[in-house]
């Protein structure tokens, strides 16, 4: 008997009730902030590895809040928490790469109130 290949599914993610539909790149970060796993996408033209923390809605777009922990292959020499418009990311991947969830990620910041379709735990 052969067991089963553990593979990563991406299973339905409910979409909010206002605001925009949630875009395969929206449902690949959300099951990456529910799974705590990092996410690759370029931004700006730039290559990126991302600790996606959380994925809200502003203005009627996505954005995503998360820690950048490879810019162009390299380490940044800083860690803290950028701020993502979905709408600029481009070719959006999930990685089997956990990251741990930084102690300046305030989950409670009035910005997220209402809007917040994906947050870590």
């Amino acid at each position: 008997m052969s067991t089963p290949r553990k593979t990563l599914s991406l299973s339905s993610v409910v979409a909010p009730s206002e605001g925009p539909a949630l875009t395969a790149e929206a449902q690949i970060i959300a099951q990456a902030i529910r799974r705590k796993l990092s996410i690759t996408a370029v931004y700006n033209r730039t290559g990126m590895t991302i600790a996606p923390h959380i994925l809200y809605t502003k203005h009627d777009d996505l954005f995503i809040d998360g820690v950048v922990l490879l810019r162009d292959g390299k380490v940044p020499p800083e860690l803290k928490l950028g701020n993502f418009k979905l709408a600029g990311l481009s070719s959006v991947s999930l990685t089997v790469d956990p990251f741990t969830v930084q102690s300046f990620f305030a989950p409670a910041d009035a910005k997220y109130d209402g809007a917040t379709i994906a947050k870590v735990d």
